[in-house]
């Protein structure tokens, strides 16, 4: 397998591709407690609450975890950029493999809230870690698909988490679901450390055209003088009113996203009065369209590469298709009539949603260099996740079937902030000089 991936000379490719696998797991070990909260654990541990009750607990359980993410983000943003993307993902993976095992011990909100805030730190370092992967593997005019094909796998991932998990619960405990599910990272650490053991430059089995190739089109990657570019302060990053753009984008965009992640099976219960079955049966159509929309987004921008656009009007562009798509289906979700209608309005804001926020997360890598580009993800992804905390926050304590239009009406105006904050303090997207 070594030396046919040698031959073809596409290691870039089998990198992102774990990379995206990685994505996958780390949907379904987020995602399995929000279904087995519904389906089991919430009515075990509190079988005298309603449903409406059992779900402020289980917000404020889920509030923990983006705080915790949120911290993550920038923690495993600088352990990318000082320890390489090969002991980061290990470092990652392996401890939100184990928190997500764990899950199968405890039986109390504080256990849960522990172990909960454990997965957050170290599921977040996926991202500033598919960020590093990406700008330290891939020509600039290829990020945005290999961001897509990341995306994808996180869409991909979210989609098959709720009917897998769901059929799980129908068969088995849900502890022993917890434990299944956090021996399959365990798994995916072995070909990881086989494959990926070096960055480009030094590997030992990438073939001279693709070094070539991937270092050619990297134009963030050395200094104007040839050397490797050094590693910006967090004080000089946060310098640039171009930084805070990607951060401010990022903290609007993001919480639309995990709207639909922690709440979609309790919206489902409360607006629609679903069961487990009804969940896994209809749980799933959102992610699908994120899944497309992730795919959609990478190859939108390629294919302006390929006219000759620049990067700034690429990336702009593409934002904006993603924006003005979310921005009238957050509106309409509002009301939909049926679950059908809603999951499938839901499709549509995700499929927006995603074709936009790929190229929003490879600005860390058209902006700086590429040892300050997971420092910028991790901060603009740890002010994300605050966001989305107060969002998750603010919706539990607001729960009812009706609140959730206002929720929504919330996302359409978090729309707004994004295209403002890209093209106010971002007006030329391009290398940054420190």
């Amino acid at each position: 397998m070594a030396d046919q991936v040698k031959k073809k000379g596409g290691l870039r490719w089998w990198v992102i591709a774990l990379v995206a696998l990685a994505a996958v797991i780390n949907y379904i070990d987020r995602q399995a407690f929000s279904v087995l909260w519904e389906s089991d654990i919430g009515a075990e541990m509190f079988p005298d609450l309603d449903v409406a009750e059992r779900g402020k607990i289980y917000g404020e359980i889920s509030a923990y975890f983006i705080i915790a993410y949120a911290l993550g983000q920038a923690i495993f943003g600088r352990i990318f950029d000082k320890l390489g993307t090969r002991i980061g993902f290990v470092l990652s993976l392996g401890f939100w493999s184990l928190a997500t095992g764990l899950h199968a011990v405890v039986k109390s909100v504080t256990g849960f809230s522990y172990l909960r805030v454990l997965l957050g730190l170290s599921e977040a370092g996926n991202w500033p870690g598919a960020a590093k992967a990406n700008a330290e593997w891939f020509p600039t005019d290829e990020r945005a698909v290999a961001q897509g094909i990341f995306n994808f796998g996180a869409s991909f991932g979210a989609m098959i988490s709720i009917p897998v998990i769901g059929l799980l619960a129908q068969n088995f405990h849900w502890q022993t679901v917890f434990l299944a599910i956090g021996l399959v990272g365990f798994i995916w650490l072995i070909p990881w450390w086989i494959y990926v053991k070096s960055p480009p430059k030094t590997h030992p089995w990438i073939s001279d055209e693709e070094k070539k190739y991937i270092l050619s089109g990297q134009e963030n990657e050395v200094s104007s003088d040839g050397e490797e570019a050094e590693s910006l302060s967090y004080g000089k990053i946060l310098g640039f009113k171009q930084s805070w753009g990607v951060i401010l984008a990022s903290a609007a965009i993001d919480p639309i996203w995990w709207i639909f992640v922690i709440w979609i099976p309790n919206y489902l219960v409360s607006v629609f009065d679903m069961d487990i079955a009804g969940i896994t049966k209809l749980g799933w159509v959102p992610f699908l369209g994120a899944m497309i929309g992730a795919w959609f987004g990478g190859l939108l921008a390629k294919a302006f590469f390929n006219k000759g656009w620049n990067v700034n009007k690429v990336r702009k562009t593409t934002i904006g298709i993603g924006c003005a798509i979310m921005l009238p289906a957050l509106l309409a979700l509002s009301n939909p009539g049926s679950a059908l209608v809603a999951v499938l309005i839901m499709a549509v804001i995700l499929f927006g949603f995603q074709t936009a926020i790929g190229n929003i997360q490879t600005l860390p890598s058209d902006l700086l260099r590429g040892k300050s580009v997971g420092t910028l993800s991790g901060i603009a992804g740890m002010s994300a996740k605050f966001a989305a905390a107060g969002l998750v926050w603010y919706i539990k304590d607001v729960i009812t079937p009706e609140s959730y239009g206002q929720v929504f009406f919330i996302g359409a105006a978090l729309v707004i902030i994004v295209v403002a904050s890209i093209w106010l303090l971002i007006p030329k997207i391009k290398p940054l000089e420190a």
